[in-house]
């Protein structure tokens, strides 16, 4: 199945979502790499406030390259997620309802996005320039000591992403390959 979907989005949309749908994300989500989340976490501990407000929205796994001029962002491909999987759980927990990157989740992740309410898309690895033009507008909000690692507020049209792992548990990956051993 395909959505067309606003971001952020709530945990009544997130049930909507299976693993292996199809998606063109429209809306703001924000950017967040493992220096950011270990940054975020540690604001937390020290009881301040996180640079956004987590709650329903999306977390894009992404150190976009320098633009060129004339371009919004330069390449945008997603970055390997299980580098966040130590952060996730908190965010999650905290009302963050989705995720984009590549690779696989840790069991602590998929745990957290099946009590909380949360879904886990693929991005296109390899593909950062197709990534690059769906980004509309990019503002840095936080740590810019980070570099392409810093915290941003992106605004995306038709965002393609696919629904790796569902807020059942329903994860892409296994079913993918169960599928086609039957097939064999």
């Amino acid at each position: 199945m395909h959505h067309n979907i606003a971001a952020p989005f709530d945990r009544e949309t997130v049930k909507s979502f299976n693993a292996g749908d199809t998606v063109s994300l429209s809306g703001i989500i924000y950017t967040a790499r493992d220096a950011a989340h270990k940054k975020m976490i540690e604001l937390l501990k020290e009881n301040k406030p996180l640079p956004f407000d987590i709650k329903n929205q999306t977390i894009y796994y992404v150190g976009p390259c320098p633009s060129r001029e004339g371009e919004v962002i330069g390449s945008a491909g997603p970055t390997t997620s299980y580098r966040m999987d130590a952060y996730a759980p908190t965010l999650i927990e905290l009302g963050q309802t989705g995720m984009i990157g590549k690779g696989l989740r840790g069991e602590n992740v998929i745990s957290a996005m099946k009590q909380f309410g949360a879904v886990y898309f693929g991005a296109i690895g390899g593909a950062g320039a197709l990534m690059a033009e769906c980004i509309k507008s990019q503002e840095i909000i936080a740590f810019p000591e980070l570099g392409a690692e810093a915290v941003r507020r992106l605004e995306v049209e038709n965002l393609p992403l696919t629904v790796i792992i569902d807020c059942n548990g329903s994860n892409l990956y296994e079913t993918g390959k169960a599928k086609y051993r039957k097939i064999k």
